[in-house]
């Protein structure tokens, strides 16, 4: 859920021609244009050689640019169509991110030049176009879905992200379904080995056994809680907002004959009764309840527990304690209402309630493989997304997983498990003297 920062530097060789779009544009960025960049015109600006570029293709493109300056603007024109990434795969924009990368800060011009630049560009273009369908409401406008993280809005928002389409899912993510963070084995493992071994170490984390019980909350397509009963023998309850998602895990469920060991429930976390659960899972999750939910997340959490049970949660993390909204691209188009702080945050919260922390572990460097490994699969099944959900979604995808590989590699973002007991009123919590993995 990392935000997109589009690229710092010097100002670069621009054309000379003018009125014109290109040399417009590059004189309203604060860094001059990083890329080449054509428009309609038939103008250009920025370095002649780059690797990578950006084709302003329509006036309604220039007037998404124009009137929401900077990621967002062009955001909108590119996944309506009307601004196209050159040099690089829409289901895999990595290599122009890199280049675009802290560089399309706009600066404010003098009022000379600011008439200068509008004669070029038509006062028109500063009336915004409608917003292409892809994107959500702002959150100043959410209220018709209720309260901030409320049960009803949040079922709202997992349906924008989840309920796209199993099958679109299934081409991105692989045989696994699993959309969460990936456990690298070696340098060469493959994307299905990576989820596997992630599973495993969560598994082994929470030290489960035949016979235990493990409440698997916001469970996805079911990829724990299959790998759980059918490795370890443990009986599973999961849960997700998503329909969609617990449509496909039952189906899944069943095909592996685990039927009698695993229950897939349309169910939100909260609305759980059972307790005295061996173990719990919370994978990608957190991500989704909001900061200020996660007192009351810890102590459901906990409440569900025995006594000596373990909870694993597994999330996105900030490199730093504040609490910080997405940005508008990944607020809009990916995750409304995401909000993400850091492993201090997650690990005061669940002492607080009671929770005994025992081990912390960053993996974000895992997740940019992850994320590598999706962008290669929606570009070898392209055209097959395209036909599932359209180019504009399957654009989006593109632009928001590229983006996410390159903040968690800049560290932007992290992930974090950490492993937490409910212990005994005498402080017993069954850990031993050193865990095996």
């Amino acid at each position: 859920m990392s935000e997109i920062k589009i690229p710092k530097q010097t100002r670069n060789h621009e054309s000379t021609r003018s009125p014109s779009i290109a040399g417009a544009m590059a004189s309203l960025l604060r860094d001059g244009m990083p890329v080449r960049f054509s428009a309609y015109d038939g103008s250009t600006a920025g370095p002649p050689q780059s690797r990578t570029g950006l084709e302003l293709k329509s006036e309604r493109g220039l007037s998404y640019l124009l009137t929401a300056p900077g990621d967002l603007g062009m955001v909108r024109a590119y996944v309506s169509g009307d601004l196209d990434m050159v040099g690089v795969h829409p289901g895999d924009p990595y290599d122009l991110l890199v280049d675009l990368m802290d560089r399309t800060r706009f600066r404010a011009p003098g009022p000379v030049e600011l008439v200068q630049a509008l004669r070029g560009l038509g006062i028109a273009h500063l009336f915004p176009p409608p917003p292409p369908p892809q994107e959500h409401l702002p959150r100043w406008r959410r209220a018709v879905e209720g309260v901030r993280h409320s049960i009803a809005r949040d079922a709202n928002v997992i349906e924008h992200h989840y309920d796209v389409s199993n099958a679109f899912y299934e081409h991105v993510l692989g045989p696994s379904m699993a959309y969460t963070c990936a456990l690298y084995p070696y340098p060469g493992a493959t994307l299905e080995e990576a989820q596997a071994a992630k599973f495993d170490l969560v598994a082994r984390k929470l030290a489960l056994r035949p016979g235990q019980r493990l409440l698997d909350v916001g469970c996805g397509w079911g990829g724990m809680a299959i790998h759980a009963a059918r490795e370890y023998g443990v009986q599973v309850l999961g849960v997700t907002l998503s329909a969609e998602q617990a449509a496909w895990a039952r189906a899944e469920v069943e095909r592996a004959g685990l039927s009698p060991s695993v229950e897939i429930r349309h169910q939100d976390y909260r609305h759980v009764t059972e307790t005295g659960f061996d173990a719990v899972s919370s994978i990608g999750l957190t991500e989704h309840i909001g900061v200020g939910k996660y007192p009351e997340y810890f102590f459901f959490l906990l409440s569900r527990l025995r006594r000596g049970g373990r909870l694993l949660n597994h999330s996105i993390t900030r490199p730093h304690n504040r609490r910080q909204e997405t940005g508008a691209f990944i607020d809009r188009y990916v995750f409304p209402d995401g909000e993400l702080t850091g492993v201090g945050r997650i690990i005061t919260e669940a002492q607080d309630v009671g929770f005994e922390v025992l081990h912390v572990e960053n993996l974000r460097h895992h997740y940019a493989l992850t994320l590598r490994d999706w962008c290669r699969n929606l570009v070898e099944h392209w055209d097959d997304c395209v036909e599932e959900v359209g180019v504009g979604t399957a654009r989006v995808w593109g632009l928001y997983m590229a983006g996410s590989r390159l903040g968690f590699e800049r560290n932007d973002v992290q992930l974090h498990q950490v492993l937490t007991v409910r212990p005994s009123a005498s402080g017993e919590n069954g850990w031993p003297l050193r865990e095996e993995w």
